[in-house]
């Protein structure tokens, strides 16, 4: 429960003028904390990110690919799927929401 306590403190005092780390636009009052490399492989530092954003990066990418070829968001913000997501996601408001897809496997 620690770790919930502390997401929970961590979110309260957030700034929300902050950018998301993958699409850039402002954050809504919904901020999610993604693992830029996954836990499940070791990762410990997290950037905000929309919910939209944040399962938009894991319906496209499986953790172990996060962690060996998109270990930063510039790099994955390199992929043709997210470039994609971003040029659609760039005029919505800060807390849009939509369906997530996931992709063709």
């Amino acid at each position: 429960m620690a770790g919930l306590a502390e997401a929970a403190a961590r979110a309260a005092t957030e700034p929300k003028d902050e950018g998301c780390a993958l699409c850039g636009r402002l954050l809504g009052q919904r901020v999610e904390r993604h693992h830029v490399v996954p836990k499940s492989e070791g990762g410990t530092h997290t950037v905000p990110v929309h919910p939209m954003c944040h399962r938009t990066i894991h319906a496209f990418v499986a953790n172990r690919d996060l962690a060996s070829s998109y270990a930063t968001m510039d790099r994955l913000r390199e992929r043709d799927d997210i470039r994609q997501y971003l040029r659609w996601i760039a005029g919505k408001p800060p807390d849009f929401r939509a369906p997530t897809r996931r992709r063709n496997a």
